[in-house]
């Protein structure tokens, strides 16, 4: 499966914030949408960055205080990696892994079309183990 068909399915709205927004309005929004990170955009329109819950949990590490002053695009991770739509959900898988991130961006020619979760990936991958041993299981008892 593509990483196209599977945010197709999906039908997950994209979540942006800007990134002159605060860390306590992000956490807010996030909270509200419940999500687990947001997009950030440029003034063109193409993504700039993504912010996690791990990025907000490595700042309040240190800065606990300055939630309501920290900027988005303060602690924002920058320029992050992204996947094509033709991308299978199994190297999305292997790259998230290996590169130990949670959210990836599917971006073709500057557009933001989607993001997935290793979570989204996971239960897309047991769907097809699912279809995969009931044929087994049906072919096997013919």
């Amino acid at each position: 499966m593509t990483l196209k068909a599977l945010i197709d399915s999906k039908k997950a709205e994209l979540i942006y914030i800007d990134a002159a927004a605060t860390v306590l309005d992000a956490i807010n929004n996030m909270t509200d949408k419940q999500v687990g990170s947001l997009l950030i955009r440029d003034q063109q329109g193409r993504l700039s960055g993504i912010l996690t819950e791990r990025d907000i949990l490595r700042f309040c590490a240190r800065h606990s205080s300055e939630l309501s002053s920290t900027l988005v695009g303060d602690i924002m991770t920058r320029n992050p990696v992204t996947a094509p739509a033709e991308c299978s959900a199994e190297e999305a898988m292997t790259l998230m892994t290996n590169r130990r991130f949670r959210h990836l961006p599917i971006v073709e020619e500057g557009e933001i079309l989607g993001m997935v979760s290793i979570g989204d990936l996971v239960k897309s991958r047991l769907k097809d183990v699912t279809v995969e041993v009931k044929y087994l299981r049906d072919y096997i008892s013919a």
